[in-house]
């Protein structure tokens, strides 16, 4: 991290009773019932836009453990969390990562259970991840062109990937391919990422580059924002048809081509138009709160819990978090990041 985890006001005992029994609501009014948790910040892909090529990784004392994961997630719970996604890093990297799924799946309150992977390891699972009714994936693959996936992710990998991606769109677990898109890099691809879901079910999702890639290049804006990579479908699809975002906090503008089996979406990462209806919160894989991607985390649950907190003083401490958050990303960024400040690695915040 950037800075020091914001330092907050200590909560009344009874407004603590109020609020534990409830959704929790932020002080903008926005009900938060989806956590994203990041189970590992290491990765078997080394993604240029995500994390530098040496990538130092955290040692494993440093990392959440499986019996402290589903600590926190019961105390999210129980505080109105029932949407839980898995990510890290590659998830699929921890071991015992389907025991840990499980029980988190398990967990009274939790409704859903996703999972978003770079599907390198993800397709032997899938059978298991069906029978444990994992709600929908996300397959991390910013190109379908298997040299242009060397240069992009500096491993050989896309023969395992494309398995998984086949695997994945063959089952009946929603799949959401996301690709950002990197002018020069793979903005050519757009068009024919597009064509694949003229005959697979499936949602091909396209992401404004973000400046998480825990190196000294910030990304001051994208090339390709959420309207040039919109003109490109048009242009290409007259016909595309705007479907809107499928829940008020989705974060995807989604659009059917006409004729086609799957559809495709739009997520504005960079330009931030979805902030007003967020009901997310992140714990990364080190325990750390975030309650805006942009913030510099603003509480060290892991600290707590190795303190010896109750789960009424953890759950305390998140509402105090919650209750200061930020109104959006642009206010989260100015607040924690100087202009001349690296972003942390995607790897380490939680994709």
């Amino acid at each position: 991290m950037h800075s020091e985890i914001m330092q907050l006001p200590v909560l009344s005992a009874q407004t603590l009773t109020n609020q534990a029994s409830t959704t929790l609501v932020d002080n903008f009014g926005r009900a938060i019932t989806y956590l994203r948790l990041a189970v590992t910040d290491r990765c078997n892909l080394r993604c240029a836009y995500c994390m530098p090529e040496d990538m130092r990784f955290l040692p494993t004392k440093e990392l959440l453990t499986d019996a402290e994961i589903v600590r926190l997630v019961e105390v999210c719970a129980a505080l109105g969390i029932r949407k839980v996604r898995v990510t890290g890093g590659e998830p699929f990297v921890r071991k015992g990562i389907m025991g840990l799924l499980r029980e988190i799946k398990q967990t009274r309150g939790i409704e859903d259970v996703h999972i978003t992977t770079n599907g390198v390891l993800t397709a032997p699972h899938v059978p298991e991840m069906e029978k444990l009714g994992i709600a929908s994936v996300n397959l991390s693959m910013d190109t379908f062109d298997e040299k242009r996936f060397f240069e992009l992710t500096r491993r050989n990998e896309f023969r395992a990937v494309w398995g998984s991606f086949e695997a994945l769109a063959a089952s009946p677990i929603p799949l959401s391919v996301n690709a950002v898109i990197m002018d020069g890099k793979n903005s050519d691809d757009v068009i024919a990422m597009s064509e694949q879901t003229k005959h697979r079910n499936f949602i091909m999702r396209f992401i404004e580059e973000m400046p998480f890639n825990g190196g000294t290049h910030k990304v001051v804006a994208p090339v390709w924002t959420y309207k040039k990579i919109l003109s490109a479908l048009q242009e290409a699809f007259p016909s595309i048809e705007a479907l809107g975002r499928h829940d008020h906090a989705a974060t995807a503008e989604l659009y059917r081509i006409p004729g086609y089996a799957g559809q495709v979406g739009i997520i504005a990462g960079f330009s931030r138009t979805f902030c007003g209806a967020c009901n997310r919160i992140r714990i990364t894989a080190k325990g750390i709160l975030k309650t805006c991607l942009y913030d510099n985390g603003v509480l060290d649950l892991k600290r707590l819990l190795r303190e010896g907190a109750s789960d009424d003083a953890v759950k305390e401490a998140i509402i105090i978090a919650v209750q200061h958050r930020f109104r959006d990303g642009f206010e989260a960024e100015r607040h924690t990041h100087s202009a001349s400040a690296a972003f942390d690695s995607m790897s380490e915040i939680g994709g």
